[in-house]
């Protein structure tokens, strides 16, 4: 049997603050894959620059750092060419939060600050910067048109009625605190199995322009830092409003299953997504006005099975 080969991390930070942590993080033997594997830890000031490899493929760590606005999120870079799985890594480095009454909102402010970066890198590569004099002008041209990736509840990125992204948080509780990771997912050049931003983009007419991994990246911790901190200090009643602005789901009709306790009769009521509760659930009414809140569990919403009456773009499963 072949030994098996190193995941190589590469750790970089944006200020020396963050490349001494990285330098701690590789000296100390600090990270390491739930497995045991092994693992091969170099700082980005030790390889070849990566922005002169002229590879799709390729991170470029250097345009990253140069498009990361943040004060503190996003600032120590970790990537890997190849890994099973981000969590892997992160699994280790989590951010704390003390209320548990808000840990599973988490992943919707997740969800919209990645939507929101995607309209940002749209608008900001649709638009002709031009000096004249002191002012500066914005002209809108066709080279960049928008993307409408909408957020289907509870943790799903669609596109076009399709699913390009999705969201994973987990969460731990330790010493009076839940520490909570979250990883995403997102296909921006990767078309199959369902759909990719780039795709899109040309179909659209943007053939001479696509998104890169590092400019969607960057912007999501610029709008999560953003979206986070108000969501701190104003609760999630403060997003709601952008949120349903971007999900699919406000108004939709649904016939809700539900099996009695002999689990040999079913009875069907249609209800309407009216929002979310305030546990972050679906909240539905049925046609004589009584309220009702809908639990995910799995592809399921608890034991009731929910059939549309009004197709959406993506129907919850």
């Amino acid at each position: 049997m072949e030994p098996q080969s190193p995941t190589m991390l590469v750790v970089c930070g944006k200020s020396a603050a963050e490349n001494e942590l990285a330098r701690c993080l590789k000296n100390n033997n600090t990270l390491k894959l739930p497995d045991d594997s092994p693992v091969t830890v170099v700082l980005q000031s030790e390889i070849e620059s990566q922005e002169n490899v002229g590879s799709d493929d390729v991170f470029r760590i250097n345009s990253y750092v140069d498009l990361l606005s943040t004060s503190r999120f996003g600032k120590l870079l970790i990537y890997s060419p190849k890994l099973a799985s981000t969590h892997d890594v992160v699994s280790s480095s989590k951010a704390e939060m003390e209320d548990g009454r808000i840990v599973p909102l988490v992943q919707y402010v997740v969800s919209l600050a990645m939507t929101e970066a995607i309209n940002d890198v749209c608008r900001r590569n649709g638009n002709v910067r031009s000096k004249d004099g002191d002012k500066v002008a914005f002209a809108f041209f066709s080279g960049m048109p928008s993307l409408d990736v909408r957020i289907k509840w509870p943790n799903d990125l669609y596109l076009d009625g399709l699913k390009v992204g999705g969201i994973l948080c987990t969460s731990t509780y330790k010493s009076k605190k839940f520490n909570v990771s979250a990883g995403i997912g997102l296909n921006v050049n990767n078309q199959k199995p369902t759909i990719c931003l780039n795709a899109v983009l040309q179909r659209l007419g943007c053939v001479a322009r696509q998104v890169q991994r590092e400019e969607i990246i960057a912007a999501f911790f610029n709008k999560f830092e953003c979206f986070y901190d108000i969501f701190i200090t104003q609760g999630f009643q403060a997003l709601e409003e952008l949120y349903y602005k971007t999900w699919l789901h406000s108004g939709q009709r649904v016939i809700l299953q539900e099996k009695n306790e002999d689990q040999d009769q079913i009875s069907e009521h249609v209800v309407t997504i009216k929002g979310l509760t305030t546990s972050g659930y679906l909240l539905a009414a049925t046609e004589d006005g009584q309220t009702c809140e809908l639990h995910p569990d799995g592809n399921r919403l608890c034991d009731l099975h929910l059939d549309w009456v009004e197709a959406p773009q993506a129907a919850i499963t």
